[in-house]
């Protein structure tokens, strides 16, 4: 088997990964560990999103949205804050604080149209199995999923029906980190034929 030999201009460097969209992490923040962030993190940083953004909920969209108390806003709004000062996975970390700024119950239709004025493009958005289930029971999540894709933190065990029917509009966290970029694949080929 011959090789293959490339001949390159002198100085020509690899091209960088082109960073693209957005993967918002929207939940109360109320019992999401540390790891759970990092994962979040790993995902954003190996599928090239130009940023993380986390999402914290106010205490009464919490209410509404799981029937749950949770611990006042600003507590998990500094957690969070901490966190992404001593992360380094991910170079560009948001905490969006909007819901916090609102101080009342945000409907998700809302978040979700604010997010995707405020950052770019395509949007993703990273909720726990429980919290994509409730977003399916929604009367508008079919007009959502279409616009927007979800990543889980898990697959739900139960999945809503809705959610089921549009399973190829979402993955779960263990399923993108097993799959590799594309450029990635691309460099294992280059090489592969080099050596």
């Amino acid at each position: 088997m011959g090789r293959q030999t490339y001949q390159v201009p002198f100085g020509t460097e690899p091209a960088k990964k082109p960073l693209k969209g957005t993967l918002v992490f929207y939940d109360s923040f109320e019992r999401i560990s540390d790891e759970e962030l990092e994962r979040a993190a790993q995902v954003a940083a190996m599928r090239s999103f130009s940023q993380l953004v986390l999402y914290p909920l106010h205490e009464a969209t919490v209410k509404r949205l799981t029937g749950e108390t949770v611990s006042a806003f600003y507590k998990r709004d500094d957690r969070l804050h901490e966190w992404r000062r001593e992360q380094q996975i991910m170079r560009s970390v948001t905490v969006e604080n909007w819901d916090g700024k609102r101080k009342k119950y945000t409907p998700l239709e809302a978040a979700l149209r604010f997010v995707g004025e405020k950052y770019p493009s395509p949007l993703f958005l990273y909720l726990t199995a429980d919290t994509a289930n409730r977003f399916a029971s929604f009367a508008t999540f079919e007009e959502w999923i279409v616009r927007i894709r979800l990543v889980l933190d898990e697959s739900p065990q139960h999945p809503h029906p809705r959610l089921a029917k549009f399973r190829q509009r979402w993955d779960t966290v263990d399923e993108l980190l097993a799959k590799q970029a594309p450029d990635e694949q691309q460099d294992k080929r280059l090489h592969k034929h080099r050596g």
